[in-house]
C-alpha cells in the first residue's frame, strides 16, 4: 500500500541524519521541508517528492493536507494515565499555602490515590483511562507511556500493568508500559521500608519480566519517597532483568539521583526543578535524556526546571505533561509547550524536538519514531495550520487536524478542510 500526503505547507522533519537524537543547541534544527509532498509505503516513510517532480506519482491512496503542516507523531513520555478519585481537596490545601510534601507527609498525596485504585476493578479503570488515550490521541500523540505506581502491593501493580497492556491492545497507537513500583513507600510499608524493597526486587520484578508486562522500571528519588540508596538495589535488580531504567529525581531535593542515573546509563531522568549547577554539566556530557515537566511546576505553583542551563551545557532535553491527579492534573499537550516556551525559556524549534524525537529517546524508540525520516514509521501529526509555531502560539489550543500512525489515519478532527 503507497499512501501520499499531499500539498502540505509544511513538514517538520526533525531530521537527524541517523543520529536519532539532538543535544543542546542542535534542538533547534527541526530542517521543515517546503513544497514536498509525503510518501508513505506499508507503515514505513518512502520519500518526500517535489511538487515540481510528482507529475505521474503512483500511489494507491491519496490524503488531502493543503494548507497543513506536518509534524511527527507527538511522543507523550511521562505520564501517570491510570488512576481513579480526585485529589482537588488536596489542591485547595495547597491554596491555602501547604505544600505538596506536607501533604503527603500527613498521609495525603500519592497514597491517597493508591487507596482509590486498589477499590476499583480492572474494568472501571480501563473505562476512565481510555477516555484519556483518547483524549491525546486527538492531540497527535502516536506513542504514550503510561507508569503503574498507584498500586503499591503485587495484585494492585500487577493490576495495573495488565491493564496498561490491554490498553495497548485496543488503542490504534503504542502504549508503553512502565514500572513504578518504587514511588512511594505504600502505608502497610511505613515502618518496614526494607520488606517493601524485597518484595519488589524478589516478587514483582521477576514476575513482571517472566510476563513481560513492562518495558521499564521507574523509581522516585526524593525525601519523601526512596533513597538513591534504596533505589540503587531496585536498579542492580531491574537491570539484571533486563529493564531499561528511568528515574524520577531532583524534584524538591537533590539527594543522588543524577549520580545513580550515571551509574546505571538510565534512558532518562525525570523533573529536574532542582537540579544542582554540578549535576547540570554531568547531564551534559551524557545520552541520559532529561525529561521536563512544566506542568507539575503550574499546578503546583513551584520551581520550573532549568530548561536553558540543560540545553546549553549540551543535554538531549524532552517535554511531557506528568499528568496525573496530584502533582499535575493537565493532559492538555499544546498548554504544555506553550508553558516551555514562557516559563523555561525554549524555543519553538526546541519544544517541538523535545516532544518528538527527544521523548522518543527517552523511550528508546528513536530509531523507529519521533523524527521523519526515510524507513521510520509514518507516524505524524496534521495541524491545521500553515506554521508549526502556532501550536505554541495558540496557548492551550489543540490544532491538530489528523493523527496518523504507521500511515493509518486514526483520528480526524471536524475542522479538517
Amino acid at each position: 500500500m503507497i499512501t501520499v500526503i499531499t500539498n502540505p505547507a509544511q513538514i517538520i522533519t526533525v531530521g537527524t541524519e541517523g543520529e536519532n537524537i539532538k543535544h543542546g543547541l542542535s534542538m533547534n534544527e527541526i530542517k521543515p521541508l517546503y513544497d514536498h509532498h509525503l510518501l508513505i509505503e506499508d507503515g514505513l516513510i518512502k520519500d518526500f517528492v517535489s511538487f515540481n517532480s510528482s507529475a505521474g506519482l503512483h500511489y494507491n491512496r491519496r490524503i488531502e493536507a493543503t494548507g497543513m503542516t506536518i509534524l511527527p507523531g507527538l511522543v507523550e513520555c511521562h505520564t501517570h494515565s491510570v488512576f481513579s478519585g480526585s485529589r482537588s481537596d488536596e489542591f485547595n490545601q495547597r491554596l491555602q499555602g501547604v505544600s505538596y510534601e506536607e501533604i503527603a507527609s500527613g498521609g495525603g498525596g500519592i497514597n491517597k490515590t493508591v487507596e482509590s485504585v486498589r477499590g476499583f476493578s480492572f474494568e472501571k479503570l480501563a473505562e476512565i483511562a481510555g477516555k484519556r488515550v483518547k483524549d491525546f490521541i486527538s492531540q497527535g500523540v502516536t506513542t504514550l507511556e503510561i507508569k503503574s505506581g498507584y498500586g503499591l502491593d503485587f495484585n494492585n501493580e500487577i493490576k495495573l500493568l495488565r491493564l496498561i497492556n490491554y490498553l495497548n491492545s485496543i488503542y490504534p497507537i503504542e502504549i508503553v508500559p512502565t514500572f513504578l513500583g518504587a514511588h512511594v513507600y505504600p502505608v502497610e510499608y511505613k515502618n518496614d521500608k526494607a520488606g517493601y524493597i524485597k518484595l519488589l526486587t524478589d516478587r514483582l520484578l521477576p514476575f513482571i519480566a517472566d510476563n513481560n508486562l513492562a518495558n521499564f522500571c521507574d523509581g522516585f528519588c526524593e525525601s519523601t519517597a526512596f533513597s538513591s540508596e534504596d533505589l540503587d538495589s531496585l536498579f542492580d535488580r531491574a537491570s539484571e532483568l533486563g529493564f531499561g531504567l528511568k528515574l524520577h529525581t531532583d524534584q524538591f531535593n537533590s539527594i543522588g539521583g543524577i549520580k545513580l542515573a550515571v551509574k546505571y546509563k538510565l534512558l532518562s531522568v525525570e523533573h529536574l526543578e532542582v537540579i544542582t549547577p554540578e549535576d547540570i554539566n554531568i547531564l551534559g556530557g551524557q545520552n541520559i535524556v532529561p525529561v521536563l515537566l512544566p506542568g507539575v511546576s503550574f499546578f503546583l505553583n513551584y520551581n520550573y526546571a532549568p530548561a536553558r542551563n540543560l540545553i546549553n551545557a549540551g543535554a538531549p532535553v524532552a517535554l511531557a505533561t506528568d499528568y496525573n491527579p496530584g502533582s499535575s492534573n493537565i493532559k492538555n499537550i499544546p498548554f504544555i509547550m506553550s508553558l516551555a516556551a514562557l516559563k523555561l525559556g525554549m524555543t519553538s524549534e526546541e519544544i517541538i524536538s523535545a516532544y518528538t524525537i527527544n521523548s522518543a529517546a527517552a523511550l528508546n524508540m528513536n530509531k523507529k519514531i519521533g523524527s521523519l525520516e526515510i524507513n521510520k514509521n509514518a507516524d505524524l501529526a496534521i495541524l491545521n495550520t500553515d506554521n508549526y509555531r502556532d501550536i505554541i502560539y495558540y496557548i492551550g489550543e489543540n490544532l491538530n487536524c489528523m493523527t496518523v500512525k504507521n500511515g493509518e489515519v486514526i483520528f480526524k478532527s471536524s475542522s479538517c478542510k
